[in-house]
């Protein structure tokens, strides 16, 4: 073989196959070398079992995900080899699909939904392209793709898995579908824990916790799989989902956003293909098609006494006391009370902070508002009549933890978010955000309370502070309005 040739093979639907020079693979791995994000924190590399490293090619047997093809033409440019490849790779992207597509299939169904011009676009797309990693924010209407992608596959008598994080999301999936459908049911079929995973349905909808263990086998039936949130599907658990999809020919993950990580970005265009922005949140709110939208961050500012006594503690030890801080927690309890409208308060630790801040709002808000507590041990039923409840009605609370309410919750009347508990994540950021961004009859405005702890002491920035610093651009970045307000604590 020549030194600096290359062909690339598909070897299934998740794995393509270089042939080269040991040499040139090992170049090619090189550049498919990365850092995982926030390595230097994680056991294993703490105790040198691991140098912290991703290698998404494998230069022993030539392996690389098939979604990255274009990727590796890209390296194989950069560095001269000479390339050549199968026909599959040269056939891809070739579908004859008509502009109209999206328009076309909601005339079929009549649905009584308006398609969006963006959102035509991005089935478009996806049919075109077979597969695809499509970036549409909270509230752009990502579900209602997601039912027009499933229904165009159904009618060719392809089978469908789609993929989600929590029960909850199941049953929301599936309900919509029914709504875009006009209230009536389709061939589907909704796994959670303790389900029976057989079923003759056309769409599977499941958590993944439900099936990741099992085996290859039970993917086989599977032609089309679909990912929401696919940007958790960085997680071992849910890489072996799609790794074991090897069959399956079309594949589509959508995510409200991504964070920012090449690697994980990486990660997940191996999986699912290449990347498509949808829509932008700002356009959005411009357009009018969500709420307007404004952040009040509101600066906490400690005593002095407690600055200099916390100046030395660890994170998890600033934290703790951050969310055990009576005045801190008695603050929000005051601000709950002064909000109209329906409200969200979200924390992140059920024990020490959502249970010793709720009875503080009850005491505060129980004769005006409809108080509801929201975390990990609330059944999913539960969680459902609360949010058909709350969207009935315009007096009430919700305290809820970040990882039951902060994505996939569609409550459109929903005019206040608070976020109680510090937080640096973009993605759990902009999903939280989300919430509060679809529009609702007699709705003008949504509003983020952020919480801002400023415990800094002389020229040392504390941690919660510099997390409020990171979100800031990460409100710059998506072209929020902010205000930051003081208030001695």
């Amino acid at each position: 073989m020549v030194r600096d040739k290359v062909y690339i093979e598909k070897l299934n639907d998740v794995y393509l196959r270089v042939s080269a020079d040991p040499g040139v693979k090992m170049e090619i791995s090189e550049e498919f070398t990365f850092k995982v994000p926030g390595y230097k924190f994680m056991p294993t590399y703490r105790n040198k079992m691991w140098d912290g490293t991703i290698k998404l090619f494998n230069a022993f047997n030539g392996t690389l995900y098939t979604g990255l093809f274009h990727k590796l033409l890209e390296v194989c440019r950069k560095r001269e080899y000479e390339v050549s490849f199968c026909d599959f790779f040269s056939s891809q992207n070739q579908n004859e699909t008509s502009s109209n597509i999206g328009y076309d299939l909601a005339k079929k169904y009549q649905t009584k939904f308006e398609v969006r011009d963006y959102q035509n676009h991005a089935v478009q797309y996806a049919i075109q392209k077979e597969r695809g990693l499509l970036v549409s924010p909270t509230a752009s209407g990502k579900s209602f793709i997601i039912y027009l992608l499933a229904r165009y596959y159904m009618d060719l008598g392809k089978r469908i898995l789609i993929v989600v994080p929590t029960t909850s999301l199941v049953d929301q999936m599936i309900s919509d579908f029914e709504e875009y459908n006009n209230g009536n049911s389709l061939d589907t079929y909704k796994i959670r824990g303790g389900i029976d995973k057989n079923t003759d349905a056309s769409l599977v909808c499941s958590t993944w916790q439900s099936i990741y263990k099992l085996d290859k086998s039970w993917y086989d039936q599977f032609d089309v799989v679909i990912g929401d949130e696919c940007h958790e599907f960085k997680a071992k658990s849910l890489i072996s989902i799609m790794e074991k999809l090897v069959d399956c020919r079309y594949r589509f993950g959508f995510t409200g956003t991504l964070d920012g990580s090449k690697t994980n970005e990486l990660v997940l265009i191996g999986l699912f293909g290449s990347t498509l922005q949808v829509t932008k949140t700002k356009d959005l709110i411009k357009n009018k098609t969500l709420s307007d939208f404004r952040i009040k961050a509101i600066g906490l500012q400690y005593s002095d006494e407690v600055r200099k006594q916390n100046t030395k503690l660890s994170y998890l030890d600033e934290i703790d006391f951050i969310v055990r801080y009576e005045p801190r927690n008695r603050f929000i309890a005051n601000l709950a009370k002064s909000l109209s409208g329906n409200s969200l308060i979200l924390f992140t630790y059920v024990e020490k902070h959502g249970k010793i801040l709720l009875p503080m709002i009850v005491d505060k808000c129980k004769e005006k508002k409809d108080i509801h507590f929201i975390y990990g041990g609330i059944g999913t039923d539960e969680r459902e009549s609360i949010r058909k409840q709350v969207m009935k009605s315009d007096n009430n609370i919700i305290v809820a933890s970040f990882g039951t309410y902060a994505r996939g919750i569609n409550i459109p009347n929903l005019h206040n978010i608070v976020f109680a508990s510090p937080y640096k994540s973009k993605v759990k950021n902009l999903q939280s955000i989300g919430r509060g961004l679809r529009k609702a009859e007699g709705k003008d405005m949504a509003t983020l309370y952020d919480i801002v702890d400023d415990m800094s002491y002389k020229k040392k920035q504390n941690f919660a502070l510099r997390h409020f610093l990171e979100r800031v651009n990460i409100y710059n970045d998506e072209g929020f309005d902010y205000s930051i307000y003081n208030y001695k604590i």
